[in-house]
């Protein structure tokens, strides 16, 4: 049975959920599930934009030759290479044995060092700006290098105004029946879902995020077409392209705290939760309370690209800083976090080594700003400490009220 939908004149979609995929790239996990996006134009030439993952195979082979009717396939566009994109390549050249399929040299590259098609006598290779003209319908190419890998490439159909973006603006989760943001309750089931896609599978390539930005024709776009998630248009096209840019921008979307932290017995856990209930006294409303053993790192990710403040709690492990919050904070500095304000709460009961290993990981990331005082405390929080958490409890608030805070 086929499942497709038209989205603009000529132009349909052809991808597939899947919904029983628990973890993306196996990292990340997907309590939703993830779509796959494709789209098929059949003007005077049929032209394929991407395939999908080859778990979703059967259904989406349907979905294509469905749409196509009794024509046959013209080309195929491959904007990115990787697997869950790429996987039906073969198949697609298989069932139409005189499709050219169009790359740039990148992609050629990696289809060869993934597969053993010889696509020699199919391939068309573009240029970045080159401009292809399908008759009633015309794609411009924009290469986006690291935008998140090196071959990747966004095509703008002309005639409509749409730009298929790749993995860009992309988001976890399915379809739920709806295929743009404007028809579904878009800040409820996929803002943060964006988000999350966005700082964990994204975020270490901000500054070719933001050029790439800087050179599409953003004042002709009426519609964005992700590989994942759902379309964009109407109002959702500025919306998503201004979160995207301060993302990029790695500034945070509003004023607000992050805590998140890690315990062994509770004693650590105690100290940030006396912080968080102080805080609430002097009237923070945005803070977000995250135990790292406990919860996924994608989802504490996220909300420190969101907040502006952070707030870590770790206690010393072995003489080194407690594995989960070391992995949460190399896994930010890989994503290039920066322009964020740094509390520290460090605890220990006979080697002070916590603290120095939070100061040393976040010190190495940009444009941070450390608040004072940092607590060192020896097992438990005690009285005479309480006066220092009174003072970084106001330190925090006094920096997400001043006008220099980001």
């Amino acid at each position: 049975m086929n499942i497709t939908r038209q989205i603009a004149p000529d132009i349909h979609w052809v991808g597939v959920n899947d919904r029983r995929l628990q973890r993306f790239e196996n990292m990340f996990p997907l309590p939703q599930g993830v779509a796959y996006n494709s789209y098929l134009i059949t003007g005077e030439k049929t032209i394929l934009l991407d395939t999908v993952d080859s778990s979703v195979r059967d259904q989406f082979i349907e979905n294509v030759a469905y749409v196509l009717g009794n024509r046959s396939l013209d080309y195929l566009v491959i904007n990115h290479m990787e697997p869950d994109h790429c996987g039906n390549i073969e198949a697609i050249v298989r069932s139409y044995p005189n499709v050219k399929v169009i790359g740039n040299a990148k992609t050629f590259q990696f289809f060869s060092q993934y597969y053993a098609m010889d696509l020699s006598n199919h391939a068309i290779e573009v240029s970045d700006g080159q401009l292809l003209d399908f008759g009633s319908h015309k794609l411009r190419f924009y290469f986006a290098p690291m935008v998140h890998w090196p071959e990747v490439m966004f095509c703008v159909e002309e005639r409509n105004g749409i730009l298929f973006s790749a993995d860009a603006f992309g988001s976890f989760g399915t379809l739920p029946g709806a295929l743009f943001s404007d028809e579904l309750d878009f800040d409820t089931l996929f803002l943060a879902e964006t988000r999350r896609y966005y700082s964990n599978i994204v975020g270490r390539f901000g500054s070719q995020v933001h050029s790439v930005l800087q050179k599409l024709p953003l004042d002709t776009i009426t519609m964005i077409a992700p590989l994942h998630g759902p379309l964009h248009r109407k109002e959702y096209v500025s919306r998503v392209l201004e979160l995207h840019k301060t993302w990029s921008l790695y500034a945070p979307e509003q004023k607000g705290v992050v805590l998140a932290y890690a315990s062994m017995y509770q004693n650590t856990e105690q100290a940030v939760e006396a912080l968080a209930f102080k805080l609430g006294e002097l009237g923070v409303k945005e803070m977000r309370i995250y135990d790292v053993s406990n919860t996924h790192p994608s989802y504490i990710i996220a909300d420190i690209f969101k907040y502006s403040h952070l707030v870590l709690g770790a206690p010393t492990y072995n003489m080194n800083l407690y594995l989960p919050m070391e992995a949460l904070l190399k896994e930010l500095q890989v994503l290039n976090l920066q322009n964020r304000h740094v509390a520290i709460i460090a605890n220990h009961s006979w080697a002070s080594v916590a603290k120095k290993g939070l100061n040393q990981l976040v010190g190495a990331m940009k444009n941070i700003t450390m608040i004072e005082p940092q607590l060192d405390i020896r097992s438990t929080l005690k009285r005479n400490q309480m006066e220092q958490l009174d003072s970084l409890a106001q330190a925090i608030a006094d920096s997400l009220n001043s006008p220099d805070a980001p």
